[in-house]
């Protein structure tokens, strides 16, 4: 069953009438003719079932209950205006809330580059981070809990959208002394090393898995870890070698003693960063002044040479 409520219209013509108890003045001041007021009045009377004012020949004055629907309805008339102001402020280029996914692979590396960018470009952003693997921050945004995520391409997702910031480039990291030659070296080299990878649900980890099957290396078994800075301590360590992207090699290789930096030949193994939000959000536009930023504030800071903005 509907039951009908009052509406806007009777709710903004009695508030008038109780500001200015008479028919005439809260007509003018809503720009209206008196019987079109005293009509919304009485059909607002009429669902509420009840009288709300007293008409007298000079003022009209509010029953009890008239003094309390008067009370509610200046409460529910300026949430409905808040309402309106705050969708208004919302449909201008990244304003208000926007809640992203990055994984721990992007996050360290690229948001101390992109924040200061975005902080300026938009002051108006009000912007929360989450940072999670990459089935997790996906699961999240088809759920609606996320608006967009920062993570390795592609998603291989339906219903999901991406949006391509840059290509970098992966670069050997060894221990001191390991036997591998000065300078560039050709990817087969990994076919006579222990790989040391990520833990499985970190996308890097199947990215450098790929990187040793299409030379035919191996990867230690017995040896993952939970972060790439984990990664690199074993290395430094003696454990094996690992694959870093270019993003994080200054500051994961500023942490830890006794490495060597080797970077490959071309064509050098690489991964593409980009931006994913569902297909359905009406904020396409948004999204792609997300991702121009981020690639210029790469473009700007000049981060590594295997790092190509798209």
């Amino acid at each position: 069953m509907t039951i009908s409520g009052p509406t806007v219209a009777q709710l903004r013509a009695f508030l008038a009438l109780a500001e200015h108890l008479h028919f005439r003045g809260a007509a003018a001041a809503l720009r209206m003719s008196q019987p079109a007021l005293s009509g919304a009045v009485a059909a607002l009377e009429e669902t509420l079932e009840t009288r709300l004012v007293e008409r007298t020949t000079r003022k009209v004055l509010l029953t009890p209950a008239g003094e309390r629907a008067a009370r509610h309805a200046e409460i529910v008339l300026a949430e409905l205006d808040r309402l309106v102001e705050e969708v208004k402020a919302v449909q201008g280029c990244l304003v208000g809330p926007l809640r992203v996914g990055v994984i721990p692979t992007v996050a360290p590396y690229l948001l101390p580059v992109v924040l200061p960018r975005l902080a300026k470009e938009f002051p108006d952003l009000e912007l929360s981070v989450h940072e999670d693997q990459t089935d997790h921050i996906v699961e999240e945004l088809l759920a609606g809990r996320l608006d967009v995520v920062l993570l390795a391409l592609p998603v291989s997702v339906p219903g999901v959208t991406e949006l391509v910031l840059y290509d970098e480039d992966f670069v050997l990291v060894a221990p001191t002394g390991f036997g591998l030659p000065d300078g560039d070296v050709s990817p087969e080299a990994l076919n006579d090393l222990d790989v040391l990878l990520l833990n499985k649900g970190h996308c890097m980890r199947d990215q450098a898995l790929e990187v040793c099957r299409d030379v035919g290396a191996r990867a230690a078994a017995a040896t993952y870890a939970t972060s790439l800075a984990t990664l690199v301590q074993l290395v430094s360590g003696g454990l094996g070698v690992t694959l870093v992207p270019e993003t994080a090699l200054p500051v994961e290789t500023r942490r830890a003693p006794n490495l060597s930096v080797h970077r490959f030949v071309e064509p050098a193994p690489y991964r593409r960063i980009g931006l994913a939000f569902r297909s359905t959000s009406p904020r396409v536009e948004e999204f792609e002044a997300l991702a121009a930023s981020i690639r210029d504030a790469l473009a700007d800071s000049r981060v590594a040479p295997g790092v190509r903005p798209a």
